[in-house]
């Protein structure tokens, strides 16, 4: 299933692409296999007709050669060639010249009796001349005599190849091992078998040839020597293969043939016939072509479509993509409209109606979260923890009351003074960190007056030179006297320390109170969590966190765990990029 929906998850640009390919393509491909199967059924018609014309012509070129084997013996066996083969020397000159006169006649019959037959003769070696049908003054060849014996012919066929030469031969007697008496026999016109040879495919330019592959000869009808090689090995296949007749497509320096074959057994000779496949699939190859030419225009149009649908839907698209990307990123700019009236036009500029409302809606927001905000810093200030002013007041005047206390009393003073000069202080609502931090150095200072010696603080690290929203720190610190230190018996540790990595900076206020437990850590860090939905906590931890997170975001603001001095641990996480 998977694989039928790759393209859910794709881009719109690959799904429009594959839609128009997926069109495109069966369309190409069904062409082309019409043409193919165009191709493959002129290929089959045409194979057909050849080897039906090759049959013809093979058949009727057994059936000369068959019927002057069949003739020849009437000649073999006749008296005047008997008598002369062996009385020949003892006739008188008139005789012996009157005997070749009519022998030369009977010849000149059988060389006219065939088309196929370029000249009759007969070979007396009695009288060391061989007659023909058109010359009387001719000797005995004794190499030419010796290769028309029947000694000589070791193959079936009745034919015998001699000098690029074809004859048919019969000797008298026939059977007899010693040299005959003469010998009668006809040579083909090899000119004419070649005529033949081209009636078969000529007409659609093609070569033929005759093989025989036990003899070695072959006639052909002007084949290129190399291309006569590869059919020679071509008809050996098929003999190995027993292969009679039949055609296929061959490839001969890159061009394709169409190979015809046909055997004759009474040649033992296999007819092969190339005819390029351009001559025979005629106009096919042009349509052949011409569909290339229409993959090409296809390929065009391809790259034509794919060019529009990137300039004119693609780019447009990924440009409000692109623009939406922005927004994600609190980054509102409008899109330059470069589009006329279409629909294109019409989003870019329904984009930039929204961004302008979202703006005016952010503004609106940010206003309504810093009024929100001042107005949370001015509930925390009016909400003086009045223990806090009691214990104040009873600590000054039990440090009045004692003479030895006098400066004591006196720096008590200007830390209460100090105190809530910082506390009630309403025309800022940011102030540098470093006020902070000496604001709840006051705080501390204060309260160590109160508990003495029992509660140990320690103040550790740096702060950056920005600005914070004011009472982050102290409230923490406050809280940790109030829940953790301020009833406990043993003596109490408060660390107050810093770290900053990149652009995140923390503070961390930890002490090793007891009475906190894994459970009650848990409770707070959900509170924190949804610190947005309790509106009604406006102390403490949560209006810390809340206000932290309405100025940097939701990412800052408070998280606690467990101290490694063995109480709460929290940390003002701040953005000071």
């Amino acid at each position: 299933m998977k694989s039928l929906f790759f393209l859910h998850d794709s881009s719109i640009f690959k799904k429009i692409m594959a839609a128009f390919l997926a069109a495109l393509l069966p369309l190409m491909a069904v062409t082309w296999m019409i043409n193919e199967k165009g191709s493959d059924n002129v290929r089959s018609e045409i194979s057909e007709s050849v080897l039906n014309t090759t049959r013809f012509y093979m058949d009727s070129l057994d059936k000369e050669a068959d019927r002057i084997s069949r003739y020849l013996p009437n000649y073999v066996m006749d008296k005047d060639m008997m008598e002369i083969a062996i009385t020949g020397t003892d006739m008188s000159s008139y005789e012996r010249s009157r005997k070749i006169l009519d022998i030369q006649r009977r010849l000149e019959l059988m060389k006219d009796s065939s088309p196929f037959i370029k000249e009759a003769k007969a070979y007396i070696p009695l009288i060391e001349r061989t007659i023909l049908s058109n010359n009387y003054e001719t000797n005995l060849n004794e190499l030419e005599y010796s290769s028309m014996q029947h000694n000589e012919k070791l193959y079936e066929e009745p034919f015998i190849y001699w000098k690029d030469r074809l004859f048919i031969t019969m000797q008298y007697p026939s059977n007899t091992a010693k040299n005959p008496l003469y010998i009668v026999g006809v040579e083909l016109s090899t000119t004419k078998i070649k005529e033949t040879l081209t009636q078969i495919g000529g007409t659609r330019g093609g070569q033929s040839a005759l093989i025989n592959l036990e003899r070695g000869w072959d006639i052909e009808s002007g084949m290129e020597p190399a291309l006569l090689e590869q059919m020679k090995a071509f008809a050996l296949e098929k003999r190995e293969s027993k292969s009679d007749e039949g055609y296929e497509t061959i490839i001969f320096n890159g061009k394709r043939f169409l190979s015809v074959y046909k055997f004759s057994s009474l040649w033992n000779s296999y007819s092969i016939t190339c005819i390029p496949e351009e001559m025979v699939l005629g106009s096919l190859q042009m349509y052949r072509a011409l569909f290339w030419w229409a993959c090409a225009l296809a390929v065009c149009i391809v790259l034509f479509f794919t060019y529009f649908l990137l300039r004119f839907i693609y780019r447009p698209l990924m440009k409000l993509v692109h623009s939406f990307r922005r927004v994600q990123q609190n980054r509102l700019e409008p899109i330059v409209i470069d589009r006329g009236a279409d629909e294109f036009g019409y989003l870019y500029q329904a984009f930039n109606d929204t961004v302008r409302s979202l703006k005016t809606l952010i503004e609106e927001n940010y206003e309504q979260q810093i009024r929100n905000q001042r107005s949370e810093l001015k509930r925390l200030q009016s909400q003086i923890n009045p223990h806090f002013l009691y214990n104040c007041f009873f600590v000054l005047c039990r440090l009045i009351k004692s003479e030895s206390q006098k400066e004591k009393a006196y720096q008590f003073c200007l830390y209460i003074g100090q105190y809530f000069q910082f506390i009630t202080r309403n025309d800022e609502d940011d102030i540098l960190f470093e006020l902070e931090v000496e604001h709840s150095r006051t705080y501390v200072e204060m309260q160590s007056i109160c508990y003495g010696e029992r509660i140990e603080v320690l103040f550790e690290g740096d702060v950056p030179a920005t600005h914070v929203p004011r009472l982050i720190l102290q409230p923490i610190i406050e809280n940790a006297y109030k829940h953790a230190l301020g009833n406990m018996l043993k003596p109490g540790e408060l660390w107050v320390h810093s770290k900053q990595e990149e652009n995140v900076f923390s503070m961390y206020v930890e002490d090793n109170g007891e009475s906190i437990t894994d459970e009650e850590i848990e409770l707070l860090r959900k509170k924190l969590r949804h610190s947005t939905n309790r509106i009604e906590e406006t102390t403490g931890l949560m209006n810390v966190h809340r206000r932290i997170q309405l100025r940097y975001g939701e990412e800052y603001g408070i998280t606690v765990s467990r101290s490694e001095l063995g109480g709460l641990q929290v940390r003002i996480k701040l953005s000071v990029s």
